[in-house]
């Protein structure tokens, strides 16, 4: 198994976000766009079933290389297309990959696949506008001044630039899908949705 210890990006940096959104209780959770599934193996250590889904082959042959998997499935496959049980999930969690996908198409599917009481989680990127060029400058510098301290680890999987969506669009997007949601702007260059889905 791989020491995933020094392991430090932009996207890893929020990883305790979602950990934290997990609901007491949780049984199983779902990670949509997996990669080699460190994201997953973090949840697993608070949650006893995770499934971690994504379409790239060669990410999810890294995950399922990192040893023993008992309690987490690595799903090959589209997000979108794949026959989940509606409402079989305690909590879903996606880090850089709702860009990847129509975004009001995904979250309604996320939305979809939650359990009455379960909590959604995602970390996202966006386009700026003009006006956020001093919270891009300031990202910059928060960005270094972390790569002072801590080795940057190159992810393998695909990536998508630039984002479809402007953080005011995911913003819009988010409050249409998720009435409720808590959509908030962070510093190194994401945005964070957590909603709770209504127990009826």
């Amino acid at each position: 198994m791989v020491n995933e210890a020094g392991r430090w990006n932009t996207n890893i940096h929020y990883h305790p976000l979602m950990v934290d959104s997990v609901p007491e209780g949780a049984r199983r959770a779902l990670d949509v766009g997996c990669g080699e599934g460190m994201l997953a193996r973090r949840l697993h250590r608070v949650v006893p079933e995770v499934v971690g889904i994504d379409r790239d082959r060669a990410s999810i042959d890294l995950a399922r290389a990192q040893g023993d998997s008992a309690g987490i499935e690595y799903v090959l496959g589209d997000f979108l297309d794949f026959p989940f049980e509606p409402a079989s999930f305690d909590v879903i969690v996606s880090v850089a990959t709702l860009h990847h996908m129509d975004a009001a198409t995904a979250l309604g599917h996320m939305r979809d696949l939650l359990r009455p009481g379960g909590v959604l989680a995602v970390v996202g990127l966006a386009r700026s506008r003009p006006g956020g060029l001093p919270v891009d400058l300031a990202g910059a510098v928060a960005h270094r001044l972390h790569l002072l301290t801590k080795k940057h680890w190159e992810h393998p999987s695909p990536t998508v630039w630039p984002p479809p969506e402007t953080y005011a669009d995911m913003r819009r997007i988010a409050s249409e899908i998720l009435p409720g949601v808590r959509y908030r702007r962070h510093l190194l260059w994401r945005y964070s949705l957590t909603w709770t889905k209504p127990r009826r």
